[in-house]
């Protein structure tokens, strides 16, 4: 987690060296681009066209959520356009949209509606990590390490940073510090397993060992914030041993069982609560109201 490359992709030196992001320089073109994207006229492109944004400052995309985007875009479409710019090739490259983009290909579209517009390599970074930032849909280390890059591959000042994201540049300094934490807490904050106070509590200890005993403590016994902020400073200086004990993690379903499970729940108008372990044994758990309830949700099943 503390190596931003593997995290967040290629640095923008290593992108910006290849031909792949280089704009389609015919004057026509881009005028006719530049053009529908003041009017904001929308384009039909096909998604085998699009290439995901090597900029993207999210870093985990919650597939349940996801999946449900799928079966809401397979019911009413896609609402809100995707932008994109042009590339060599017919390609196109994402500026913003990853979700709407990844939900449509589970859902099996062939075409998107987008906006094109027209952007060097150096303006796709900003717009990206200045657009999610703003969003404030980033987990915790996703806002920090998109600070970061916006400081060191934009060249910008802390303060300057502030200027750019409309934040206090104490609000920007303490995210940054969130990148000193072990990579095991920066993942929790990432599943969000642990808030952003938990975390920079944490911030106040001095041995590692201590923050991720805490840390795994705190997850497993629930602790406030408040509870973790007193712990810490009584262990600012000292070893805290971890008390709790590992507790397995749930596997999740894939996505077909998932829609399986809505589409009968669905059907027989009820809720429906489907678990699997990782050798996919499981359960169907299947509530009803009362005996009347119960009698129709089995014919319901029989027919």
């Amino acid at each position: 987690m503390t190596k931003e490359k593997g995290v967040l992709g290629r640095g923008l030196a290593s992108i910006l060296s290849s031909s792949n992001t280089n704009l389609i320089k015919n004057p026509n073109q881009e005028k006719e681009i530049e053009s529908s994207a003041i009017t904001g006229i929308t384009h039909e492109i096909l998604i085998c066209q699009i290439v995901p944004n090597p900029f993207q400052p999210r870093i985990k995309f919650d597939q349940e959520k996801l999946n449900e985007l799928a079966i809401s875009i397979e019911q009413l479409g896609i609402i809100q356009p995707i932008t994109v710019r042009k590339m060599e090739e017919g390609e196109f490259q994402l500026i913003s949209g990853e979700r709407r983009f990844k939900a449509a290909k589970i859902a099996g579209l062939d075409k998107i509606p987008a906006y094109i517009r027209i952007a060097n390599d150096k303006e796709m970074l900003e717009m990206a990590l200045v657009e999610n930032i703003q969003r404030e849909n980033l987990n915790p280390i996703e806002v920090a390490l998109s600070y970061q890059r916006l400081i060191k591959e934009i060249q910008l000042t802390q303060e300057q940073c502030s200027i750019r994201v409309g934040k206090n540049r104490s609000t920007i300094s303490n995210f940054l510090r969130l990148l000193k934490l072990p990579e095991i807490i920066q993942k929790a904050l990432i599943d969000g397993t642990i808030s952003n106070g938990h975390a920079r509590s944490l911030l106040s200890i001095t041995s590692k060992e201590s923050q991720i005993n805490l840390c795994q403590d705190i997850i497993a016994n629930g602790y406030s914030v408040r509870e973790v902020e007193q712990l810490s400073k009584e262990f600012s200086t000292r070893i805290y041993k971890r008390t709790s004990k590992n507790k397995s993690i749930p596997t999740p379903l894939p996505f077909l069982q998932q829609k399986m499970a809505h589409d009968l729940s669905k059907n027989i108008n009820t809720p429906i609560e489907l678990k699997r372990n990782k050798k996919g044994r499981g359960k169907l758990i299947i509530t009803f109201n009362d005996d009347e309830d119960l009698i129709r949700i089995i014919e319901k099943i029989s027919n």
